[in-house]
Parts: structure tokens; C-alpha cells; sequence
């Protein structure tokens, strides 16, 4: 499994947007399977390997910090 991981965006707070991918949904490296806010700004999060999104960790409205697990990609 691969981890979706919060990239350090060089600002605070973040808060975690939504999913564009349901849990069991195939994705591809690079495609874009969530969303964050910063400062008014939305930052799309790809995924980090090909596979289907097997666990989803964050939720709408979460306050999240760099490096912190977002969730799970099984190859």
C-alpha cells in the first residue's frame, strides 16, 4: 500500500477539502483524488501510484499537518 500524504504547502492551517475518488475506486498515479484549502486557495492532491484507494483517513473540515496520512492506495 502506497500512502496519500499531505505535501508541506509552506502555510497553516490546511484543511482538508474532499475526496474526488470513493473508497474501491481505481486511480492513476498522478490523477487527482482530493482537495485541501489554504488561505482561500484549493490545492488538488494526486494520487501517488496507480491502484484503487483502498482507505480514507481525512474528512471534510480536518485540520491537517505535513507529512500526516490521508489515505491508502493499494497497488
Amino acid at each position: 500500500m502506497t500512502p496519500i500524504l499531505l505535501p508541506d504547502l509552506g502555510s497553516s492551517p490546511v484543511t482538508f477539502g474532499l475526496w474526488h475518488v470513493g473508497v474501491g475506486e481505481r486511480v492513476l498515479e498522478g490523477e487527482r483524488v482530493a482537495e485541501v484549502r489554504i488561505r482561500g486557495a484549493v490545492v488538488d492532491l494526486p494520487a501517488p501510484a496507480s491502484g484503487t484507494l483502498s482507505e480514507q483517513f481525512a474528512r471534510p473540515a480536518d485540520t491537517l499537518h505535513p507529512g500526516q496520512i490521508l489515505g491508502t492506495v493499494a497497488e
